[in-house]
């Protein structure tokens, strides 16, 4: 098993960004819980619905809003595995993700695909999605595969589990797939289930992984909520990941986007922490700023940096495992 360094660890004079004080991080927390509370998240289906009325929070079914009362998220938040192993196919893969321990992987997923041979640009197909997820393989120092191209050339209807079979087929590290409903979890969890040797194999050595966005500003749409609720009753990790877009569909300042971000993931961790206590969950972010240029996401500019660098931060304060976006 792979046990990565600790960044910003005191005794060891890591190197570490803190954009927020301590007390600031308190600030984006309470601010957090107020819009949560008052605000709260639009929730697009009736089971999710269901799911939070019966944990305690306050549902207009008529709106479709969800109001989540402070002491549901602090237990939503004590319920969750500050620590998740990820498997390998062999024991020799497996890795720890916990915060401040820094592990790497590819990003997901492009749309286009640049011919390492040809240099044309071009369609990916599911031969690349193969070739990547060897190349992924081969490279020690990144520990996980996540889907790094959506294939073209498979019915789109089942590009998500053609995709996962070629990684599993190409790689023994983790994976990370792309099941964007409920269907599409299901035969993922179940095809790796199979390769496994079974369901509860799978739950004992998790070698999957699913992840979902939400859609800002502040909203749980149906395909994220089938996906949290099937995750968590597999006992597969879930990474929850909002996308935000300062000065966008987010305020323009760092901390009021922070919050919305916040806010929008932690609903997501309420979800799977009411489906299933204790489901291994992972605090995500590909939030950014808009490019005012273009009204696009500004990814790989230092506006993505000090988000990322912040979010780690949030992460840390609620001893979940984090995953940022880079570039």
């Amino acid at each position: 098993m792979k046990r990565s360094q600790h960044a910003g660890r005191t005794r060891s004079g890591g190197l570490s960004l803190n954009v927020f004080t301590p007390d600031e991080i308190d600030d984006i927390h309470l601010a957090t819980l107020e819009v949560l509370e008052r605000t709260g998240v639009f929730v697009e289906d009736d089971e999710p619905l269901d799911i939070f009325a019966d944990g305690g929070c306050l549902v207009e079914r008529d709106t479709r809003m969800v109001r989540i009362p402070p002491h549901v998220v602090g237990d939503a938040l004590a319920a969750c595995p500050p620590a998740i192993t990820y498997c390998g196919r062999t024991p020799d893969r497996d890795f720890i993700v916990e915060p401040g321990r820094v592990t790497f992987t590819n990003f997901d997923e492009g749309i286009k695909y640049i011919d390492p041979y040809s240099g044309e640009y071009r369609d990916p197909t599911i031969s690349d999605v193969a070739d990547i997820a060897r190349l992924v393989d081969a490279m020690s120092d990144i520990d996980g595969y996540e889907s790094a191209v959506g294939a073209t050339d498979v019915p789109t209807e089942t590009y998500a589990l053609h995709g996962l079979e070629a990684a599993l087929l190409n790689t023994t590290k983790a994976v990370g797939c792309e099941a964007i409903n409920k269907w599409e979890a299901r035969k993922c969890i179940g095809l790796a289930a199979i390769v496994a040797g079974g369901v509860d194999k799978l739950r004992e050595r998790p070698f999957l992984g699913l992840g979902v966005c939400p859609v800002s500003p502040l909203k749980l749409p149906r395909d994220a909520t089938e996906v949290i609720i099937e995750c968590s009753r597999a006992g597969l990790p879930d990474t929850i990941l909002s996308m935000a877009m300062s000065g966008g569909s987010a305020p323009v300042t760092l901390a009021g986007t922070l919050v919305q971000h916040n806010a929008e993931v932690l609903s997501g961790i309420v979800l799977a922490q009411l489906t299933e206590r204790g489901s291994p969950v992972i605090y995500g972010s590909s939030t950014t700023a808009m490019d005012l240029r273009f009204a696009s996401a500004s990814v790989g500019s230092p506006e993505l940096a000090l988000i990322g660098a912040a979010v780690a931060q949030l992460a840390k304060q609620y001893r979940l495992p984090s995953y940022i976006a880079g570039a």
